[in-house]
């Protein structure tokens, strides 16, 4: 299986292309490490990051440098002869969904915008209502039944 998760923030503002298929965005996530070192601080990796189709359309339009997303995706190598003739070889993380985590600017976590209602939960439940904890809840569930090890069929 080859499938990636990262948390990070945009090192830059993503850079756009248009393709023959579609829009390509290309941007590094600055991700920090879980561990600190002897100083107390997280190492942070810097990683290459391509999207394609919708998913780029999204980065294009809602996302600039500091904003942190959620990014799920797979690992891609490839190679390419570079001007001088010799053979570069590259790994990039093609990212295919992601979330909005908010923005490092105004700590929302939707993107600002004209669009910004279609990112708002599909459904909103009715608040939950609290009741006494005092009363026990599972008073009209019937019959106590004690069971013994006989009647476990493992």
């Amino acid at each position: 299986m080859n499938k990636v998760i990262l948390i990070g923030r945009f090192a830059q503002d993503p850079e756009m292309r248009q393709s023959g298929t579609g829009e390509v965005a290309r941007y590094s996530l600055a991700c920090q490490g879980d561990f600190t070192n002897r100083n107390g601080e997280r190492d942070t990796q810097f990683i290459r990051c391509v999207s394609f189709g919708n998913t780029a359309n999204l980065i294009g339009r809602y996302c600039k440098k500091g904003n942190m997303i959620s990014a799920v995706g797979r690992i891609s190598n490839s190679s390419y002869d570079a001007k001088d003739g010799s053979k570069r070889y590259s790994t990039d993380i093609i990212v295919e969904n992601i979330e909005f985590m908010g923005s490092r600017n105004n700590g929302d976590s939707a993107p600002a915008g004209d669009n910004s209602e279609m990112f708002q939960p599909a459904f909103e439940g009715p608040e939950m209502e609290t009741s006494d904890i005092t009363e026990d809840p599972y008073k009209d569930f019937g019959d106590e039944i004690t069971l013994s090890n006989d009647d476990l069929p493992f």
